[in-house]
């Protein structure tokens, strides 16, 4: 096994830093981003320092907050301008969003969490606290749950135990969520949750393999909805959300789609 040179550490924990800022914006401090991504005081202090300098993070109003700055911005933003994923998806996720009027996500896994690269929103709903950039917990959401769904049995297994690994005493919990959206994919083909991961929201989602290397992601649809008629909500999406899955399969067919 090739060691990790101190360069590639400190590369390493570099993008840990960054990747602790979700897309709900929030400013972290030092303590903060400690917790997220399990590093020494000492080090997240260093690694902040050097982030500023080098115009990745920037200080909020002088103070002990920091926020991505516009290298990491324009990082993100030439992903998606150059992603043809997102590109050629985006057109006919759009038209799905307005005529189901609900949110619609497409999704690959970062680590143990789900990141939408892809995602529309009618405009006639009441709005997701969700967008491109947003990082959902694998073990807990529609999204997550499709995509290892997809996975070879060898693949799924570790990742679920890694999953396990991480949270703690809700172990037992999740696996339980996770074998019930199992049973539900193999019986329909897709899962729905409800509230799992936001209140008075739901999901519904189905992992598709997309281009040339058949790379898994997950479609999802989401809406808030208060009480939602469950059978109903099905019945007017399920239809939908598996002809734009095979829709996209085939629009992404020839594209190097590894995100």
């Amino acid at each position: 096994m090739t060691r990790a040179t101190p360069v590639t550490l400190t590369l390493e924990r570099g993008l840990q830093v960054l990747r602790a800022f979700r897309a709900e914006r929030t400013p972290l401090t030092n303590s903060e981003l400690v917790k997220r991504t399990g590093l020494s005081k000492a080090t997240v202090s260093r690694l902040t320092t050097t982030l500023v300098s080098l115009g990745f993070l920037r200080r909020v109003a002088g103070g002990p907050r920091f926020a991505l700055d516009a290298g990491a911005l324009a990082m993100g933003h030439t992903y998606l301008e150059t992603n043809p994923v997102t590109q050629l998806a985006s057109p006919l996720m759009q038209a799905l969003a307005d005529r189901l009027k609900v949110s619609v996500s497409l999704a690959v896994p970062d680590q143990l969490d789900m990141l939408y690269i892809a995602q529309c929103t009618s405009a006639r709903i009441a709005t997701l606290r969700l967008g491109v950039g947003s990082l959902l917990p694998m073990g807990w959401t529609a999204s997550g749950r499709a995509w290892l769904w997809g996975l070879a049995p060898d693949a799924r297994r570790d990742y679920i135990e890694a999953l396990k690994d991480a949270a703690g005493p809700r172990a037992n919990e999740m696996d339980r969520g996770i074998q019930a959206a199992f049973d539900d994919l193999c019986a329909t083909g897709v899962y729905m949750s409800d509230g799992n991961f936001q209140r008075n929201a739901y999901g519904i989602a189905l992992p598709v393999k997309v281009g040339r290397r058949a790379t898994l992601m997950a479609l999802s649809c989401g809406a808030v909805a208060l009480q939602p008629d469950v059978a109903a909500i099905r019945q007017r999406i399920v239809p939908e959300l598996k002809s734009a899955a095979l829709e996209l399969v085939e629009l992404l067919r020839d594209v190097d789609a590894q995100p």
